[in-house]
């Protein structure tokens, strides 16, 4: 089979616009949607957003060598270019991707989930490689530009693509799943996300199970076993659905056997006679292993090497990622936070040696909508529950610890502050560090708590000078 290659043809018929005048010998060397990066001979997509409006820099990806445009409206001027009209560019692209998709023939693997995401896709990419070429989600390029230009970026020698799958609002799933037309279907769990436009933990349990229902029925699927209706409302939607995790509701086959867990905060555990030895830490982890090793099964990769590539993956970035900063041991969570990621990051925090103190500082869960404050303080509720040394409360959080605590900001041997911002936020916290504790940093991405390991690195790494409190 020849190689696919983008032609006036070819990207006409993913518009589904006439072939009548169809030019083969014009082609394209690839899909752009950022005039900045823009190549010779890409072609242009000129995408509009409520901060931005692709039209405005058609020119200027002209200029920089694009071929052709796709837009939505006429753009100034003669360039010569060839100029592909469309009702809207956003759902162009995603029919360039589906285009593609079919083209290349390879397996696809669907992942959606309230958290664990990432990190369930860096397993089972790990899990996969082993056996098959893998091409998958950058970082979290997981939304209606993320994931169409992650199957355009595609080697054409791809076998398998796993693909991340984000939504804050509703049928996003349904239309990602429509472009990505995967094979496996893999749900980790449903949570209080994005309830601003998802509106309630029910909302988002239909949003995510949208991946199951606008799949091919042949297709096999996988989800965890929390909540416990995640697990009874998929297998309405699909019979044969695997269920992997800790509860009697998982299948026996994909629960972890014999767990236990070291100093790191890593698990370890059997599973089809391997012995599983995560380099992630946290519980969460397990589960997110095992819905990757069950879906390397389901592709027909042997146990042995999908456990080999499993064992191989360590945390990305601000997922997970344990720093030691001098005698400080930093827990880095701050990606992302909703209540149930926000409960597993404490979960982790008390697994963990306490060294000079257990510390937690929580940042605002973004787009909680109207129940922003009753699960803040539900959340903080439950920290104060995890006897911590200290909580350094943030934002919306530090609305709650006035509310939980009042003016004495204690409750029982657990120290709250509560600092507006960022800035307050780590002077009330290096004051009271001897530079010995275990750091929990878990905020939104909003939030931008990472901003505070730099601060920390200077003032208690080696060289730094601390002026905390006496060890």
């Amino acid at each position: 089979m020849s190689a696919f290659v983008w032609t006036d043809r070819e990207v006409r018929r993913a518009l589904g616009l006439s072939i009548e005048w169809a030019r083969d010998d014009l082609e394209y060397a690839r899909v752009s949607t950022d005039s900045r990066t823009t190549r010779g001979g890409d072609l242009f997509v000129a995408l509009t957003g409520q901060r931005f409006d692709g039209h405005e820099f058609v020119l200027s990806a002209l200029a920089a060598g694009a071929r052709g445009a796709i837009v939505s409206h006429t753009i100034p001027g003669d360039s010569g270019a060839r100029m592909y009209p469309v009702e809207d560019t956003l759902g162009a692209l995603g029919a360039l991707a589906a285009h593609r998709r079919r083209a290349l023939g390879c397996k696809v693997v669907g992942i959606t989930g309230s958290s664990g995401k990432t990190t369930t896709k860096d397993l089972t990419r790990g899990a996969i490689e082993t056996t098959y070429r893998v091409h998958a989600t950058r970082g979290n390029l997981n939304n209606r530009v993320g994931l169409p230009l992650t199957i355009l970026e595609a080697p054409e020698t791809s076998e398998v693509l796993v693909l991340e799958m984000g939504s804050n609002e509703p049928r996003e799933i349904e239309i990602l799943t429509r472009i990505a037309d995967p094979d496996c279907g893999v749900i980790t769990n449903v949570g209080e996300t994005h309830l601003e436009k998802l509106g309630s933990r029910d909302g988002v349990l239909r949003e995510k199970l949208a991946l199951l229902e606008h799949m091919a029925k042949e297709g096999c699927a996988v989800v965890g076993d929390v909540p416990p209706d995640l697990a009874e409302r998929a297998r309405e939607v699909n019979p044969g659905v695997r269920v992997a995790g800790w509860t009697d509701l998982a299948d026996r086959d994909l629960c972890p056997l014999s767990a236990t867990t070291g100093d790191d905060g890593c698990f370890r555990f059997g599973w089809k006679g391997c012995n599983v030895a995560l380099r992630i830490p946290g519980r969460h982890a397990v589960q997110d292993a095992l819905l990757a090793l069950a879906v390397a099964e389901l592709l027909g990769v042997p146990s042995e090497a999908a456990v080999k590539g499993v064992t191989s993956v360590t945390p990305a970035a601000l997922r997970g990622e344990i720093k030691r900063v001098g005698s400080l041991t930093l827990l880095l969570d701050c990606y992302n936070a909703n209540p149930q990621s926000v409960r597993a990051a404490l979960d982790l925090l008390n697994s963990l040696p306490p060294g000079g103190g257990r510390v937690a500082v929580l940042g605002s869960m973004l787009e909680l909508g109207g129940r922003k404050e009753e699960l803040h303080h539900e959340v903080l509720e439950e920290a104060l529950g995890r006897h911590l040394d200290l909580i350094v409360a943030i934002g919306e959080f530090a609305k709650a610890a006035v509310k939980s605590t009042g003016e004495e900001g204690r409750r029982g041997d657990t120290e709250v502050v509560a600092a507006p911002s960022l800035g307050e936020a780590y002077t009330l916290l290096k004051h009271r560090l001897t530079g010995t504790e275990v750091v929990l940093l878990k905020g939104s991405r909003g939030v931008a708590l990472e901003e505070l390991v730099p601060l920390l690195e200077r003032d208690f790494g080696p060289g730094g000078k601390p002026e905390g409190k006496e060890a």
